[in-house]
């Protein structure tokens, strides 16, 4: 989901309760989520965009997806509306596109509302879940939905040097582009994850229009405590430090069927890293981190990136025909 193009700037609007009578859970969800959400909108001299945001701090510091910011390029401008409508000025603080994630500071500003992040944790799935965010520029704009999957390993890019692979909250809840860094919230409007990404129909495929369709039901949210815990680097540091395992892997695939995959098997091992220190041999094949079940290369990685560097954490790994545990350190990387 690329930084949705400004078509237009719509006036920012406050959702207020009107009738508490009749008020739904996203009523008040929206109430109290909507005002620590921004538009953001970016510029350079070959192309504009815009996204949301989520006010980390009172005095200006917002998080936002790493994309919306890369679409204006390192001379790029950004400004930021809050959802009182007041414009600012804005600067890059850092990012971490491995994440997807970027923190941006608000000039001037003060007295802004901080979203409340709630422990994507405990998050499950059938909970509630309600976007906020700018679909096509359209600030203040709320859909509801619910949480449909957790720990979904999503892969994004085009490419393998600009992939991101997320370790993500799914959500039926309708994401549309220009969504990108704005909330997911759960009922009681704290935030759940940042919106990333939505799943689009292939080209070809039958039904299909373009090669980039609209909400389709299938969104993906960057989990609050993976987001907030980066974002809080970026700010002390300028960047961000991300959990390593030191191999690279590739699907393990089934013997009866080559497109289901049956773990992550071990191509290279790092000298010095985590997994050689833990006795990771090249053709392991990871199937477990902890109690998550591990079938592929993307899964492996998802489910590293969401730990914070230095975790212990047990792998379970199938060597020939025997299976086995391995207590594993992570390492750090920025």
């Amino acid at each position: 989901d690329p930084a949705g193009s400004s078509g237009g700037t719509a006036s920012a609007q406050n959702v207020v309760i009107q009738d508490p009578e009749t008020a739904t859970t996203a009523t008040a969800a929206a109430a109290k989520a909507a005002p620590s959400v921004v538009t953001v909108y970016v510029t350079s001299s070959s192309a504009s965009g815009s996204g949301s945001g989520v006010v980390l701090t009172d005095d200006g510091y917002v998080v936002t997806n790493n994309h919306v910011v890369a679409e204006g390029g390192d001379a790029g401008s950004v400004q930021v509306r809050t959802s009182d409508g007041a414009l600012y000025d804005a600067t890059v603080v850092g990012t971490d596109p491995s994440s997807d994630i970027a923190v941006l500071r608000l000039d001037g500003a003060e007295d802004l509302t901080p979203a409340t992040f709630a422990d994507s944790e405990d998050v499950q799935v059938g909970d509630v879940a309600v976007a906020i965010g700018a679909p096509l520029g359209l600030s203040n704009t709320v859909t509801d939905g619910i949480i449909s999957a957790t720990d979904r390993a999503v892969q994004t890019g085009s490419t393998q040097d600009d992939a991101t692979v997320i370790d993500a909250l799914q959500t039926d809840a309708a994401i549309n582009p220009g969504n990108s860094g704005g909330a997911l919230v759960n009922g009681a409007g704290e935030v759940v994850g940042i919106n990333t990404a939505i799943a689009t129909v292939a080209s070809g495929a039958p039904g299909s229009q373009s090669q980039q369709s609209g909400n389709i039901g299938v969104g993906f949210a960057i989990p609050s405590n993976t987001a907030k815990r980066i974002a809080q680097e970026i700010v002390e540091t300028g960047s961000a430090t991300r959990a390593v395992l030191g191999v690279s892997a590739r699907t393990a695939a089934d013997d009866q069927n080559e497109s289901v995959g049956t773990g992550a098997e071990v191509v290279t091992v790092e000298p010095g890293s985590a997994a050689a220190d833990a006795g990771l041999e090249v053709g392991d094949v990871i199937t477990a981190v902890g109690d998550r079940q591990v079938t592929t290369s993307t899964e492996l990685t998802a489910a590293v990136r969401s730990q914070a560097p230095g975790e212990a954490v047990d792998l379970t790994v199938r060597r020939g025909e025997q299976t086995q545990t391995a207590e594993v350190t992570l390492g750090s990387t920025s």
